[in-house]
């Protein structure tokens, strides 16, 4: 491990003197690729500093007590205990961040969520998850954009997807992929009988042209009129958009915007997220041994989490995590579930470290 800080904290220290450089500083893209690689570099190299200084603090506390007089050995006794836990701390949190870094951690998320079994209250439910993670990306200052609704008409959602934009969002939210169970007395349920509904939500990654191979051939575009509670253009143009990838029968549509332009545009950037998921899924399934050590393996159909209306609780099952405080939960409050998968997430990769 130290040998690789070692190696870390060279090259940091090379790219210092490097973007310092005048002839580096007049060519931006190769200036700004050192500066993000020094970027990531830098909480490594901050974390592995402080940790030399307290292990030399505490080789120099440790003459002290050899050579100091009585007073002295009184005062470094002391200081031992708290520099050794502070060693230790670091050392772990070196491992942490030495970890390999999922590389979709930094980008914007498609986020889909649709009703499961449940009819209407499956959708009133979905409608729920909507809410909760668009206040959510609103306690983090993330953007969000609508790409597709398909609503009830009673305030339920049987499917819709959401464009979160924001650094940091997939590392974040993509513990969330799967199924959400949901068990409340329905509206309209005269008996008080509790129902039990779900709905899916999946987190894909927002993915550059770069990094999936779409050949444009193999989409069909089909335009028509769009439908909704009517306004402006809505039924009077073609502007909603239909995107049908013929070799792997994937459908996108997209009719939020009354530009055809803007729809279309946003119906390839879920064409290509979900191209991208379907290349993931199979690079996963190949290594399926590691994946089933990881928390959460992304399958659509892995119950994760049970929100109980009647006791006010929201069980999330891989990490065996319940909390009292629904509403809360509902109304975007989820980092205490959210940190606690991405720790769970970290110890599990450190069993392999």
């Amino acid at each position: 491990m130290f040998d690789k800080l070692d190696f870390i904290t060279g090259k940091y220290d090379e790219l210092s003197q490097k973007v310092a450089d005048p002839d580096v500083i007049s060519n931006q893209p190769v200036w700004q690729k050192y500066m993000k690689e020094m970027g990531e570099m830098e909480p490594i190299v901050r974390k592995y500093t402080e940790y030399k200084k307290t292990k030399q603090d505490l080789a120099d506390t440790k003459e002290l007590l050899e050579e100091g007089d009585e007073e002295m050995r009184e005062l470094a006794k002391m200081e031992m205990g708290e520099l050794e836990e502070n060693l230790e701390k670091c050392q772990e949190e070196l491992k942490v961040l030495l970890l390999p870094k999922d590389p979709n951690d930094e980008k914007n998320v498609i986020l889909e969520i649709r009703a499961g079994t449940g009819g209407d209250e499956a959708a009133l439910f979905g409608a729920d998850l909507l809410r909760m993670y668009t206040r959510y990306a609103e306690r983090n200052r993330w953007k969000t954009e609508i790409i597709e609704m398909n609503d009830t008409g009673i305030g339920g959602v049987k499917e819709a997807v959401m464009l979160i934009k924001g650094k940091g969002a997939y590392s974040r939210l993509k513990f969330e992929s799967g199924a959400h169970r949901v068990q409340r007395v329905p509206e309209t349920e005269s008996s008080g009988r509790v129902h039990t509904s779900a709905a899916t939500v999946a987190v894909l990654p927002e993915v550059d042209d770069v990094e999936v191979n779409l050949n444009p051939n193999d989409v069909r575009v089909d335009v028509y009129r769009a439908s909704g509670n009517g306004g402006q253009c809505v039924n009077t143009t073609d502007s909603a958009v239909r995107l049908t990838h013929e070799p792997t029968g994937l459908v996108v549509t997209c009719q939020d915007e009354k530009s055809q332009i803007k729809n279309k545009e946003k119906a390839f950037k879920v064409l290509k997220a979900r191209l991208y998921d379907l290349e993931m899924q199979k690079q996963q399934e190949e290594i399926a041994g590691q994946r089933k050590s990881q928390v959460g393996t992304g399958d659509r159909s892995e119950r994760i989490r049970t929100y109980n209306f009647p006791q006010g609780r929201v069980s999330d099952h891989r990490i065996g995590l319940t909390l009292y405080k629904l509403d809360s939960f509902l109304d975007g409050d989820i980092d205490e579930i959210v940190d606690g998968l991405i720790t769970n997430d970290q110890a599990e990769k450190m069993k392999n470290f």
